[in-house]
């Protein structure tokens, strides 16, 4: 797979705002992914994915890190 991915590629702006906004403001932004929301805690597949995006919650929900595709 090329990693050469379309559209947005992260969302710096969206660190400390509710995960599902997150989320919900990354697949709007580019419809060639899907954010999933990570709670902490829990792994994840570390293949790299033009059509994916983390998105790190702590406890209270707040994104943690900046989401970016892979």
């Amino acid at each position: 797979m090329s990693t050469e991915c379309r559209g947005k590629r992260s969302w710096s702006e969206l660190v400390g705002v509710p995960g599902n906004v997150a989320a919900t403001t990354i697949e709007r932004e580019n419809r060639l992914v899907n954010a999933i929301i990570v709670p902490p805690g829990n792994s994840i597949i570390t293949d790299f994915r033009c059509d994916r995006v983390w998105v790190f919650v702590n406890g209270n929900g707040n994104v943690t890190r900046v989401p970016s595709i892979g």
